[in-house]
C-alpha cells in the first residue's frame, strides 16, 4: 500500500492531480487545493474497487482519518466524502457533526438533508478531537446556533460565515445573538 507521496504538481484535472513522485506520475484525488509546479507531501488512502483502484491524497492525517470516517458511513463514498472535505473546512465539519448542525454538512455538493443527518448519528460519538470538540460542545449550548440563524435570515450563505461566526463565539463567550450580530455584520462589511 502506498502511504504517503511526496513530489511535484505535474497537472491539474477536476478533483484530481498528477503527482510526479520520480518519474512516476499518479493520479491523486484530492480536496486540497493545490497549484501546479507546487511541491507536496500528500498522505494517501488507496480505495479498491472491482473495475477500479485510486488514489486520495491529503495534507494531513487528520483529513485522512476524517475521509476514512466519512466513507464509513453507509450511503457515502469516496466521492461525496471528497465532496464534503472539498467544501467544509476540517474544524467546521467536526463542529458540525459535534453539534448536529446537518444544515452546514448538505452545504456540500452531493448531500442532501438525509445523508448529512446519517453522517451526525453515525460519527457524533466517534468523534474526538480535542479543542475542536471542546469548541462545538460549547456552541451547541451558547449563541452559534442563534448567530448562524439570524445571518441566514438576512441572506448570507452558511458556507461564507461560518467560520467567522465559531471565531466570535469563541472569542466572545456569553455573549448573546443581540450583541454577536452586530459585530458579524461589522465584520463582514469590513471584509469586503
Amino acid at each position: 500500500m502506498i502511504g504517503k507521496l511526496q513530489g511535484t504538481i505535474d497537472y491539474i484535472g477536476d478533483g484530481f492531480v498528477i503527482l510526479m513522485a520520480g518519474s512516476v506520475g499518479y493520479k491523486v484525488f484530492t480536496p486540497e487545493y493545490l497549484k501546479p509546479k507546487d511541491t507536496v507531501s500528500l498522505w494517501i488512502e488507496t480505495v479498491v474497487r472491482e473495475d477500479s483502484i485510486r488514489l486520495f491524497g491529503f495534507s494531513s492525517i487528520a483529513a485522512q482519518n476524517l475521509f476514512n470516517q466519512l466513507t464509513g458511513v453507509s450511503g457515502v463514498g469516496p466521492k461525496v466524502a471528497m465532496a464534503i472535505l472539498g467544501t467544509i473546512k476540517t474544524d467546521t465539519l467536526l463542529s458540525a457533526i459535534a453539534t448536529g448542525d446537518a444544515k452546514t454538512i448538505a452545504t456540500a455538493p452531493g448531500v442532501g438533508k438525509k445523508v448529512a443527518e446519517k453522517i451526525i448519528v453515525e460519527l457524533k460519538s466517534k468523534i474526538t478531537s480535542g479543542t475542536s470538540m471542546e469548541f462545538a460542545q460549547d456552541a451547541s449550548t451558547g449563541a452559534m446556533p442563534d448567530l448562524l440563524a439570524a445571518l441566514e435570515s438576512l441572506g448570507y450563505r452558511r458556507l461564507d460565515i461560518i467560520d467567522m461566526a465559531q471565531k466570535l463565539v469563541s472569542e466572545n463567550p456569553g455573549a448573546d445573538v443581540t450583541k454577536l450580530v452586530p459585530m458579524a455584520l461589522k465584520l463582514i462589511s469590513g471584509n469586503k
